[in-house]
């Protein structure tokens, strides 16, 4: 990378990576105290997440460090071997599987995740975010990051009781304060252009400042410690080298460890699958993450946060929306972000320390919003039932159950509508090239499902600069959602940036479902002359 556009990068992601910060530094704290490991863990995995892999990865939006995803089998894991020591034995275990499967290229399994499915993921996401932030929103702290699902530990009465017997009133003020900020940084025109200051800092200022306002004139307002980030301030060299684990290597002659080293393997694995499509959906310029390299990323990040007492990592979905929704434009933002940690861990702990929860759970709901609006519901209202159904029965699955049984539910009901159309129509996907040695023709089957998608994905992906393109739809009477809105943002997006000629044959201005006589409402708006 040239220097120019290295420090341009630095300049315009500098932002974005300040925000994802603010969200994972009490994200990597209250995961490690839901894991049952020490809580410097869950910072060490963030450091490593963002400094690491976040190096090695070409993913320009997704974040990686510790994820709720996996407390349950980290909790269960430190339990059942009897020492934090041990199960680091067992994370660099998962770190070594996962640059197995990166090398087999066993990555390219995420082709086959829908649109809708993962749509509906990021959706549910963003509906557990808003209803696992609402109560420290009000003041009450006491899990602050457990699982993913809202019913992880079962609803009851005496929660909700003591939920709203615990409601601080300046953790609201401050929660509103920090709304208003974060919203009048997106709306008005000229904060916007204040990109070197994003507006989840100025409410971190402004949230630290009002509180002690409050404590200084015993207003009744005033946060106290235990609503307040927590960091381990360490008061000397030694006392940070007794914070650091490191693990006991009498673990690897225990199968156990093997057991959990491949278990946390498999569903890291699935998980920073699954939150690459969406990180790649996320990005304004439709670019192509290599899942395989991604896969080696993870795995040589695991390796060195399980060496030093790290948390096992996948990529997660919460800080990469952030990411995204701050304006990140290249991975720059996520090194930075581990840059942070690793300063504040360091040096200013006892700062950070002033930042309410309040004011981080006022960012994560706006990032919650962003990832379920309404229109995203509506969108797939008007894409008939093919494409609604399955969206709304992953979001309803992920709510209720977890990330990895939701989309597993989601991707059955989504290959049973599949299935059920090809019932009636066979589906084909043919290629050839012309003449010109840089020309390639790619013509359509009758039936495109998102099957294809792979195939096609991967075509579009291997055309060079100043290639001449032809997409024959002529002979197609059906597009799957995904695969025209691929084809959409490789003429649209890609075609512009890189001077690629193409020309769209036979394109309708929309597509049905099976059943459906109305328009699926689904454009191709770009069309090169050759």
């Amino acid at each position: 990378m040239k220097k120019t556009s290295l420090i341009g990068g630095i300049k315009e992601n500098f932002p974005s990576g300040l925000v994802v910060f603010l969200v994972a530094l009490p994200l990597c704290l209250g995961i490690a105290l839901a894991s049952g490991a020490p809580p410097l863990s869950g910072i060490i995995s963030g450091i490593v997440g963002g400094l690491v892999v976040g190096t090695i990865s070409n993913s320009n939006i997704s974040v990686s460090g510790p994820a709720a995803g996996l407390t349950a089998i980290v909790l269960t894991a430190i339990t059942d071997l009897g020492a934090f020591e041990l199960f680091l034995c067992a994370g660099i275990i998962a770190g070594l599987i996962q640059l197995v499967l990166g090398f087999v290229r066993a990555g390219s399994i995420s082709n086959y995740f829908p649109n809708n499915v993962i749509e509906g993921m990021l959706a549910a996401i963003g509906i557990i975010i808003i209803l696992k932030q609402i109560p420290h929103a009000l003041g009450f702290d006491k899990d602050y990051e457990g699982h993913e699902s809202i019913f992880d530990n079962g609803l009851n009465f005496g929660y909700f009781t003591e939920l709203f017997g615990a409601i601080h009133p300046g953790a609201i003020v401050i929660t509103l304060v920090s709304v208003a900020i974060l919203i009048a940084w997106d709306k008005i025109h000229v904060l916007k252009r204040l990109k070197m200051l994003p507006g989840a800092l100025v409410a971190v200022i402004v949230s630290i400042l009002l509180n002690q306002l409050f404590k200084m004139s015993g207003s009744a307002l005033a946060i106290e410690t235990q609503h307040l980030v927590s960091l381990p301030v360490p008061q000397s060299f030694d006392d940070f080298k007794n914070l650091i684990t490191t693990p006991d290597f009498n673990g690897f002659t225990n199968p156990k460890v093997w057991i959990v080293g491949a278990t946390i393997a498999i569903v890291a694995s699935i998980e920073t699958l699954l939150c690459i499509e969406a990180s790649d959906r996320l990005d304004r310029q439709r670019r192509i993450t290599d899942t395989n390299l991604e896969l080696k990323a993870q795995g040589i990040g695991n390796l060195i946060s399980s060496f030093i007492g790290g948390l096992p990592m996948t990529s997660v979905v919460v800080r990469s929306s952030a990411n995204a929704n701050a304006g990140a434009t290249s991975k720059i933002s996520a090194i930075i972000h581990g840059i942070f940690l690793l300063i504040c861990v360091l040096s200013i702990p006892v700062i950070l320390n002033l930042i309410p929860l309040a004011t981080l759970a006022a960012v994560l709901i706006l990032v919650g919003y962003k990832l379920a609006k309404p229109a995203t519901f509506k969108h797939f209202w008007h894409l008939g039932k093919f494409q609604f159904i399955p969206f709304v029965a992953t979001v309803i699955a992920v709510v209720a159950t977890d990330l990895l049984k939701g989309v597993g539910i989601g991707l059955m009901i989504s290959v049973f509508y599949i299935l059920q159309g090809n019932m009636k129509r066979a589906y084909y996907l043919s290629r050839e090239r012309l003449d010109d040695a840089d020309g390639i023709n790619i013509k359509l089957a009758e039936e495109v499902s998102f099957l294809n998608k792979a195939a096609i994905k991967k075509t579009l992906k291997n055309i060079k600069p100043s290639s001449t393109v032809i997409i024959d739809a002529r002979s197609t009477s059906y597009i799957a959602t995904d695969v025209l809105e691929m084809i959409q943002d490789f003429a649209n997006i890609r075609a512009k940036e890189q001077d690629i000629n193409v020309e769209l044959l036979g394109f309708k201005t929309s597509y049905r479902d099976y059943e459906r006589s109305e328009d699926s409402h689904i454009l191709v708006t770009h069309k090169r002359a050759m």
